[in-house]
């Protein structure tokens, strides 16, 4: 499973356009094939910083996803509404059941 965590920091006055277009992106998202979990947080203590979390279920179904049209179209209208570079981290995980 490949899970992907990330954040933008919303521009003053843009959280709301922020939290529109990263929820649009994130329900289209959760449709894909190979999309296990896409969901979207507002961070408690800093509510311009949105916090991204996504299971996928190879690098395949990720990389498909980041050569759609509609995946770079987020990307290029979110980057004017924020205040610094986005932060993303993509990791290669298994589950661990923790009875053992």
């Amino acid at each position: 499973m490949i899970v992907v965590t990330g954040s933008v920091i919303a521009k003053p006055g843009q959280a709301d356009a922020v939290r529109a277009l990263s929820l649009t992106h994130v329900k289209r998202s959760q449709s894909e094939p190979g999309c296990i979990a896409h969901n979207v947080s507002v961070d408690c203590e800093n509510a311009s910083r949105f916090v991204f979390v996504e299971l996928w279920q190879d690098m395949s179904a990720l990389m498909t996803h980041f050569q759609l049209d509609a995946s770079r179209a987020f990307v290029r209208d979110l980057r004017p509404l924020l205040s610094e570079e986005p932060i993303m981290t993509i990791f290669d995980a298994n589950e661990i059941d923790p009875r053992g």
